[in-house]
């Protein structure tokens, strides 16, 4: 159901972008657009694990630095049927991790020192095996395409704006007035509210193959369980709310946000599937 519901979005995405397209700027407008966001989000593909790690401070660590966490992941690499990725260290008291890279063979785990010291091993792995998921699943892959869609209908409408402001375009273009007004004024909106629900969707998935890949769904929900509160006792001091989304909770929400322009779903809904998921019986695989 959450792999329907990213096809879904990222379809209803496309859509959206070549429908602003035609309104706006008949073709030249699309693919202008289309050039701008493309050539910005293959930077971000190609370099943007490098970036969102010197951002947060991480440092690289080598198994005799964390043996056991080491130990953690390699062996959950192993179950995932992926590459060991490199291991990071944050250092940072809130307690959080995420995952990067491009593909599974350059991929990146990262912890905070928070989540080290609060988290025991059981909620560890929790944690951890979500994090592989999404490298598993190629998260980063599906969150830059939606990005590229995203970018190029905000800058769709940026490029509008400025062009009514200093004289408009020829409506001999292929554009409508009308429908150039609403992707003005609609187009960022619903390209954001759809790039949130689409990291939703990913984070209830990364939680399912999480769970099925430690054998221990009860773990992450606990963990989550602490995360959640001790993320909002220490908020985070680094980074921007940009990279929420790569976050296992939301390190900057702070309370008060709309639901739905969050990067993740309610932690509390999270917990209740993890539950079910237990009651179900999901086993460690061999």
């Amino acid at each position: 159901m959450n792999r329907l519901k990213t096809m879904l979005f990222l379809a209803t995405l496309t859509a959206l972008l070549l429908f602003v397209g035609q309104a706006l700027g008949g073709r030249g407008g699309l693919t202008i657009a289309l050039m701008f966001a493309g050539v910005m989000n293959f930077v971000a593909y190609w370099w943007s694990d490098k970036i969102v790690l010197r951002m947060y401070g991480a440092q690289e660590i080598d198994e005799a630095q964390a043996p056991e966490l080491f130990a953690v992941v390699r062996r959950l690499a192993q179950q995932a049927h992926i590459p060991m990725p490199r291991v990071y260290l944050i250092p940072q008291e809130t307690p959080n991790a995420f995952a990067t890279g491009r593909n599974p063979q350059n991929a990146a785990v990262a912890v905070t020192e928070g989540i080290m010291r609060l988290l025991d091993r059981e909620e560890l792995e929790g944690v951890l095996a979500h994090e592989l998921s999404h490298v598993q699943n190629r998260d980063t892959l599906i969150m830059t395409v939606a990005a590229t869609l995203a970018g190029a209908l905000s800058h769709l409408a940026n490029m509008a704006m400025w062009g009514a402001m200093f004289g408009g375009r020829d409506d001999d273009e292929g554009g409508h007035p009308l429908g150039g007004l609403l992707g003005i004024l609609v187009a960022p909106l619903a390209a954001t509210l759809i790039q949130m629900a689409i990291s939703r969707s990913r984070e209830f998935l990364a939680d399912e193959h999480g769970a099925h890949i430690s054998g221990n769904p009860l773990a992450l929900a606990s963990a989550l369980r602490k995360i959640e509160a001790w993320s909002q006792r220490i908020p985070m001091t680094a980074g921007s709310p940009a990279t929420a989304h790569l976050f296992i909770i939301n390190p900057f929400s702070g309370g008060g946000l709309v639901r739905l322009f969050s990067t993740h779903p309610s932690t509390e809904e999270r917990i209740a599937r993890l539950q079910a998921f237990a009651r179900q019986g999901v086993r460690r695989p061999r």
